[in-house]
């Protein structure tokens, strides 16, 4: 029988400045060797559990807990943040908050050289952590100077070179793009198989996650664990979708064709999934169902761009003879590799940078004497990092910020500012202080900053990275609903379900070139672009070729009904 590295017995915890517990009554045992992927919504304690085990809480987050929890033998509330990380290493999701080197390389090897590991030793397991993660080519560099996903993949190596009986991670996800999301997933899956450490993962992209295969998934709400089941039990009923938690999207086809599932169909992973010929004929016949889509009018040119270049350092190019034309009230994302541009691109767009080559219009006009102020009354940016842009101690302050010198009276920028806070979740948070916020929750402040200014075009950088599914579809939805009015929505994201959904095109970068624009769909139906583009196939692209369909045409079909349902 495997040891029990983690047991939470009749567990409460409640921060002192919270008036009701975070988490109650949790029962919860993880073995040597297993992997647990924790999922809730929003305030439903799955972060908190985490920082319970890490010793967070209440070592740095002051509150108070009854019952117990043991952690490696050793009961945490009597242990100290130092002694819990000897047995707990924890890849953080705002990661900026996790680096102390001044370099990668630094960074990587600052446990080691903590432990007192010879140098020979310490140099040859930070290269071997550095090349499986590609960061080799970055070991000299500033971690804070990467991009989010490469940030991520800094943390993850400083904490992976150091060999522990628990690996806690936060949204490893988050800002990975999908094969790079793939390639960490595989990198966890060959750790933990190495060292037999117990995994937990806290995580949206479930998904994703489950590439390497789970033996639980825990599922919490409203502070509690409402279930602890192995994936294929959990999809097989509807434990998810009562959580507002968004499903497997193969799962939700085989619920829309009227399969009956069982967990003995292998319904843990798209790859595990086994159907006889009568449930393949069920996703044919809803298949065959399918109705015409109405093409949209194409509208005036808002947004050009031809033959841009530029690059961070002298004969260095990040981005390379790009061009494209956005029309008015479209919803385009932009795709590709961590570090293939796109948000050197928005920072272009923005006159945060200057091109070196190359003209940026807006209806027809060149505005490369256009300064930020003045590009910002028609193009508005939410950055990836909530950390680089917020600037006042209090949400309300920092949402009305950019209000303040317009001629508006309180009361309209009160209107204004609340209507924002209430799209992203945030009202019943208006006079709370920034710092009380999730890293989620800061997300979703800065894009309500920028919403409330009503620009023409809005660019957002990962809008959805950290969210849950019901703020996920909140957020997109009131996209949606603004483009509707005739804004013009740019997305950098790597979450390949909202491309999917909301996006009309989709324009794809490689190697700081643009290597396609075309439609999402027609984008996965490429296997060659998929592969360029760091992306990876849909669960419904391998779905169809189970069942003999056309895979271009069936997820064509399954976004229309889908977005249907939603509508409903």
């Amino acid at each position: 029988m495997r040891e029990t590295l983690i047991s939470f017995e009749h567990y409460t915890f409640q921060y002192h400045v919270q008036s009701e517990p975070t988490l109650r009554d949790i029962n919860l045992q993880i073995k040597k060797g297993e992997r647990v992927i924790i999922v809730g919504s929003s305030g439903s304690g799955k972060s908190t559990l985490g920082h319970c085990l890490n010793g967070l809480n209440p070592f740095s987050y002051h509150g108070e807990s009854t019952g117990k929890l043991t952690i490696c033998g050793v009961e945490a509330k009597k242990s100290s943040i130092f002694e819990l990380s000897q047995y707990v290493g924890t890849v953080l999701q705002d990661t900026d908050g996790q680096f102390i080197g001044m370099t990668v390389l630094e960074d990587v090897a600052f446990a080691m050289e903590n432990d007192c590991v010879p140098k020979e030793e310490l140099i040859a397991r930070t290269e071997r952590e550095a090349s499986m993660l590609q960061l080799t080519e970055f070991l000299n560099h500033s971690p804070h100077q990467l991009s989010g996903g490469q940030k991520q993949r800094v943390s993850m190596a400083g904490v992976l070179v150091k060999k522990i009986p628990i690996l806690l991670f936060d949204e490893p996800l988050a800002n990975l793009d999908p094969a790079a999301g793939k390639e960490a997933i595989k990198l966890i899956d060959q750790i933990q198989k190495e060292t037999e450490a117990a995994v937990v993962i806290i995580e949206h992209r479930l998904e994703d996650a489950l590439y390497m295969g789970a033996d639980r998934i825990v599922l919490m709400e409203e502070g509690r664990i409402i279930a602890d089941l192995p994936p294929a039990e959990i999809f097989a009923k509807d434990y998810l979708v009562q959580a507002g938690i968004r499903e497997p999207l193969y799962i939700t086809a085989l619920k829309y064709a009227g399969v009956t599932l069982s967990p003995e169909m292998g319904l843990q992973r798209i790859e595990d999934l086994q159907l006889d010929e009568v449930q393949k004929e069920q996703v044919r016949l809803w298949f065959g169902q399918e109705e015409a889509g109405k093409s949209k009018e194409e509208k005036e040119i808002i947004l050009s761009v031809e033959n841009l270049g530029f690059g961070y350092k002298q004969g260095i190019s990040t981005l390379n003879d790009v061009s494209f034309e956005i029309h008015e009230g479209e919803m385009v994302s932009i795709v590709g590799k961590n570090g293939a541009g796109k948000s050197t691109l928005a920072k272009l767009l923005c006159g945060f940078q200057k091109a070196e080559d190359g003209v940026i219009r807006y209806r027809g006009r060149d505005i490369a004497t256009d300064t930020i102020k003045e590009r910002a009354k028609y193009i508005g940016y939410v950055m990836q990092n909530p950390n680089q842009m917020i600037s006042r101690p209090m949400i309300y302050d920092e949402v009305a910020l950019s209000l303040r010198g317009l001629e508006l009276s309180e009361e309209q920028m009160q209107e204004r500012v609340f209507k924002a806070l209430k799209i992203c979740g945030l009202y019943e948070y208006r006079n709370w202080p920034v710092q009380a916020l999730s890293y989620g929750q800061k997300k979703r402040v800065t894009i309500a900053s920028i919403l409330v200014q009503e620009p023409e075009i809005l660019i957002l950088d990962e809008p959805t990275a950290g969210q849950d599914f019901r703020h996920y579809t909140e957020i997109m939805e009131f996209l949606k609903e603004l483009n509707k009015q005739g804004i013009t929505v740019i997305i950098i994201t790597h979450d390949m379900h909202l491309m999917l959904e909301y996006a009309e095109r989709t324009i794809t970068f490689a190697e700081g070139r643009m290597i396609a624009d075309t439609t999402p769909v027609r984008l996965f139906a490429n296997t060659e672009m998929i592969e360029k583009a760091s992306l990876k196939e849909t669960s419904l692209f391998n779905l169809a070729n189970l069942c003999g369909i056309d895979p271009e045409a069936y997820i064509n079909t399954f976004i229309e009904r889908d977005r249907k349902e939603r509508e409903a």
